[in-house]
């Protein structure tokens, strides 16, 4: 089926691109971390605002050094990264998806491959999107430990995708730096409101328009104008 679509595969971030699940680990690193008083816990609420889709357990390492000034032993971050778990999980399976999202998986998954990339566990990651009955949608669910581009470089090598025939969409910079990295078209999604992505990048707020453009062969890079 020819869909002038420019594309082979997607790649999707999972929190505030798919689910509208963000302020869900925002509230969780709070809870963490709110003994310590307001300054400490505000200043952990800003770090992940401004580092999303980085790992939770360097998140924990960089919270324990503010809060200790010093090195946190890696039983102490896997401690508070379970309890971080516990918090979490249920809600996100929970969460609302992202506008349009739901649909955009529907449409494009009938016609391009597609992947979740994340900063999430990836056990824990799994878990959540088969239990929100997503997995269908997707050739491969990847999680931390990896780095995201090394995520992207594998399955480019594994499945043969030409870069430019792939297109990560992601809501942090993190991901622009990931799709950067492995040369890839970039999609930024504002599902947060907050545009942290340099001038001229490609943003929308939600994915409602999503496999319409693509399908109708829109490019991504380079296009300031939202799809």
């Amino acid at each position: 089926m020819d869909t002038g679509c420019k594309y082979d595969a997607l790649m999707f971030d999972f929190d505030g691109v798919i689910c509208d699940s963000v302020d869900v680990k925002t509230q969780a690193f709070k809870a963490l971390y709110e003994h310590h008083g307001p300054d400490i816990w505000q200043a952990v609420v800003r770090y992940h605002h401004d580092h999303g889709g980085i790992s939770r357990y360097e998140k924990i390492r960089h919270y324990e050094r503010l809060v200790h000034g010093t090195e946190p032993d890696q039983k102490t971050v896997n401690k508070l990264a379970g309890k971080f778990s516990d918090l979490v999980v249920q809600k996100v399976v929970e969460s609302d998806y992202i506008e349009g999202a739901l649909e955009a998986l529907q449409q494009t998954s009938t016609y391009l491959s597609l992947y979740v990339v994340s900063g999430t566990p990836e056990d824990e990651l799994r878990h959540i999107v088969q239990a929100r009955g997503l997995s269908g949608f997707f050739d491969g669910i990847y999680g931390s430990p990896r780095l995201k581009h090394d995520i992207i470089s594998s399955v480019l090598d594994e499945h043969g995708f030409s870069p430019s025939r792939c297109l990560m969409i992601g809501d942090a910079m993190t991901d622009y730096s990931a799709a950067q990295e492995t040369f890839l078209d970039f999609l930024g999604v504002l599902s947060g409101g907050v545009n942290p992505f340099p001038a001229g990048t490609q943003v929308v707020q939600n994915l409602t328009a999503l496999s319409a453009a693509l399908v109708q062969g829109q490019g991504i890079e380079g296009n300031k104008n939202e799809v």
